[in-house]
């Protein structure tokens, strides 16, 4: 029997501005080889970086992926007086980056952004843009024609108005964590019950409530900065590959196809799936990640 070629993935912490960083890295076999960017893993709601285990076995033979917990996330701890917000979790992400050096001598990132990961990905991109390879957005919205009714009415919670707070307390629930993964999918069987398993262990944890209400209650300013993203896109015109689940009840697919009014030469590819699409659609998803990937060498 032929050894199976699995890559090596260590998982790490470091402590970056007072936050102990939890992250998962591949060491490929062939990283001289391919030349091709280290991929910054950034995640979704109410995941962490467990939602990219299967994605890294299928392409950290061949690709240095790196993918961080979030403060309020996952296995990453943060100080009792952190404050979050989008803001606080880019300042994060950027300091990670810079501590592992991965931007050192002008080397840059593929970003692959999905859900919460792409306020994330497209404020690092404002802000160091030279840092940007490529971009993968699976079901990250930055356009109002992709919010559904549902992402509406979320992103119209604030703090100060009245009853936000249990409106957003009553979706940390693992009914709902559970269907955020099983809605929308064309194959039930092919999730496994793991990654929502494992996300509302972590949403049960001390205090973590409190950290998901803060963003949540801050969600309404990735929406205020929708114009300047996109303006920063059409300037910037990163190569993009833009996958969708169609089934997703939050973003809708006409958010996907707006990202061709800003980047006309990005790659767009829609699944019969739901929000957390590479739970079914993986086989499908990753050969188009790495021939991506490879041509960003």
């Amino acid at each position: 029997m032929s050894a199976l070629s699995l890559p090596t993935i260590r998982h790490r912490a470091v402590t970056v501005s007072g936050v102990n960083v939890f992250y998962r890295e591949t060491v490929p076999h062939r990283a001289e080889a391919t030349g091709a960017p280290t991929v910054l893993l950034l995640h979704g709601f109410p995941s962490s970086s467990a939602q990219y285990r299967r994605l890294m076995d299928a392409l950290g033979g061949d690709h240095r992926l790196i993918a961080p917990d979030y403060p309020g996330f996952g296995r990453t701890t943060a100080p009792e007086d952190f404050e979050y917000s989008f803001e606080s979790l880019t300042d994060v992400v950027e300091a990670f980056v810079e501590a592992l050096g991965l931007t050192a001598g002008g080397r840059r990132l593929a970003v692959y952004a999905f859900d919460f990961g792409g306020p994330v990905a497209f404020r690092l991109a404002d802000r160091h843009p030279e840092w940007i390879a490529g971009l993968i957005v699976q079901n990250a919205n930055a356009y109002a024609e992709g919010l559904s009714e549902s992402a509406r009415s979320l992103t119209a919670e604030k703090p100060g108005v009245p009853g936000a707070e249990d409106r957003v307390r009553a979706i940390l629930t693992a009914e709902v964590t559970r269907s955020q993964y099983e809605g929308g999918t064309s194959d039930v069987e092919l999730v496994a019950p793991d990654g929502w398993t494992l996300d509302q262990h972590y949403l049960d944890l001390p205090g973590r409530d409190a950290a998901q209400i803060a963003l949540a209650l801050d969600y309404h300013s990735n929406v205020e900065l929708y114009p300047r993203w996109q303006r920063r896109l059409a300037e910037l015109r990163p190569p993009t590959l833009v996958l969708w689940g169609d089934g997703d009840p939050f973003f809708t697919v006409e958010g996907a196809k707006a990202y061709l009014r800003d980047l006309p030469d990005a790659r767009l590819h829609v699944f019969r799936t739901g929000h957390f699409a590479l739970e079914e659609k993986l086989p499908e998803m990753a050969p188009l990640i790495g021939d991506f990937l490879d041509s960003l060498r």
